[in-house]
């Protein structure tokens, strides 16, 4: 294992409480610049397919973050990646991913997508126990069922239904997302996190934008139904460049520090950022959100006592 990435057994271990702290901090961070995406997503959704946005999207997160690592990093480390294998995990985890939420908000909702979404610390963690870099604790599953409850909680879902083919998509949607992490984390650990970031997500792009040239050869409507003024292209900048290249490298470094089952728990508290941003623009304060963050909040500490307390001894 490369001295760079973290040990997903004890991944407080490698590092000491200032990694676990930093760690902590980015998968805020990342939630909180995630969260920025949906104000800007539901103004953009008005007038663009959404296959239309999510190919946009990639197009301009990757070209951003390859200005950005050409700048950090340098020509070298970019022309000596492993471009083939980047593509692919991003491709078949982030860009399949992408597709199969929209999928599954097509053919069901908003509000059961997000409450499936709130059991991505499951496949997390599952993965990680899959790869042998998770052995379960006591405080550990506390603070999952916490992380679960408080993101159902804060959602403002009372459950799912029926167990349909949106259903599926979104927890294969979930599932790809926590496995092109992990994958991005582990293969990758040479590279910084700007530069794991931009090969995955290029794969996404690369997936994404094949679909839209195929729908739109075929005749599909995929295109903008309006002039993209400069409204739009702020709202673009926003979901593309913050809530998209931003959050994710910021993400995929709190997986680096932290491991995908822990960092996964920040998932749940993106309503409540998102609740705050709406607040910013004029909605109401929500206390079911508000609470439901606050339980997330507490197992994601209760999930990190034993390992710190492990390497305290």
């Amino acid at each position: 294992m490369s001295s760079t990435s973290p040990n997903p057994v004890r991944p407080i271990a490698a590092g000491g409480a200032r990694r676990t702290l930093s760690g902590n901090a980015l998968g805020v961070a990342s939630m909180f610049a995630w969260a920025c995406g949906f104000p800007a997503a539901e103004v953009l959704l008005e007038t663009w397919p959404t296959l239309a946005l999510i190919t946009a999207r990639f197009a301009l997160a990757v070209t951003m973050l390859m200005v950005l690592w050409l700048l950090v990093d340098g020509p070298r480390a970019v022309a000596s990646a492993r471009w083939g294998r980047g593509t692919l995990i991003g491709g078949l985890t982030f860009g399949l991913g992408t597709y199969l939420l929209l999928l599954a908000q097509s053919l069901t909702d908003a509000v059961t997508v997000a409450i499936i979404a709130t059991g991505t610390p499951i496949a997390a963690t599952l993965i990680e126990m899959w790869s042998g870099g998770r052995r379960l604790n006591t405080a550990f599953v506390l603070g999952m069922i916490a992380s679960v409850a408080g993101g159902v909680i804060a959602t403002g879902g009372t459950g799912v239904e029926t167990l349909g083919a949106g259903v599926l998509a979104a927890l294969g949607s979930c599932f790809l997302f926590a496995l092109g992490s992990h994958f991005t984390v582990r293969d990758f650990s040479d590279l910084s996190p700007v530069g794991r970031t931009t090969i995955t997500l290029a794969g996404g792009l690369v997936f994404n934008a094949t679909i839209f040239l195929v729908a739109y050869a075929i005749g599909a409507d995929v295109l903008p139904r309006a002039v993209i003024d400069t409204h739009q292209i702020t709202m673009l900048a926003i979901y593309a460049l913050a809530a998209g290249a931003l959050s994710q490298v910021m993400w995929i470094a709190s997986v680096g520090r932290l491991g995908i089952a822990v960092a996964s728990f920040h998932i749940n508290v993106a309503p409540f950022y998102v609740m705050l941003l709406m607040l910013a623009l004029g909605d109401g304060w929500n206390w079911t959100k508000a609470c439901g963050a606050g339980i997330v909040i507490l197992g994601v500490i209760i999930a990190q006592r034993g390992e710190t307390r492990r390497v305290a001894a």
